[in-house]
């Protein structure tokens, strides 16, 4: 069993924002391979889509982006997945726009989501898929990432999520760092 979880902030407000890149993903995943975010449990919407008999948990944490860890966590409880069966997605301010990071370790990088996980889960050795979304000096960081993307980012961003949905379907059969070197 395997869980996919793509951070990001719930409500309208925050819909297609670029701090939602990670929702972003597991929507574009859901599209591509038919299933829909049909359970609510553990303080995130999911869907379980199975796989040559295994199940493979995608999730979008309902606890705002600061507290994805305690969704991320709750549901590796429940379900009992090992930390290397877990693949976290998000965004990514020191990446362009449009560039996909896969990484088997490592700092939160700033990212309060992935900090949150890494704190629950007690361990920075945890699979992820950065999307890169540029960053704006100009503009406070709050404001940026909680904006929109323009309508000539949403066509680099359109080409990203599809490699990005190619990227974990290729993770259903591979090990993570076979996946690392087919996408990065």
């Amino acid at each position: 069993m395997k869980l996919i979880v793509g951070l990001g902030n719930p409500g309208m407000e925050y819909e297609k924002t670029r701090h939602n890149a990670g929702f972003l993903l597991m929507d574009r995943l859901s599209d591509k391979l038919g299933f829909s975010f049909d359970k609510n449990k553990c303080r995130a919407l999911y869907g379980i889509y199975r796989h040559k008999g295994d199940k493979i948990i995608i999730a979008k944490p309902q606890t705002y982006m600061n507290l994805s860890g305690q969704a991320v966590s709750s549901l590796m409880h429940y379900y009992d997945i090992p930390v290397e069966d877990l693949i976290v997605v998000h965004d990514d301010l020191d990446l362009p726009t449009g560039k996909l990071r896969l990484r088997m370790k490592g700092s939160s990088g700033g990212q309060k989501g992935m900090a949150s996980i890494i704190d629950q889960l007690g361990t920075s050795e945890i699979n992820r898929i950065r999307i890169g979304i540029s960053n704006d000096k100009q503009l406070d960081t709050k404001d940026y990432v909680l904006g929109r993307f323009s309508n000539e980012e949403k066509k680099i961003l359109d080409e990203t999520l599809d490699k990005g949905a190619d990227a974990l379907i290729y993770a259903f059969d591979h090990r993570f760092d076979e996946v690392m070197s087919k996408f990065n």
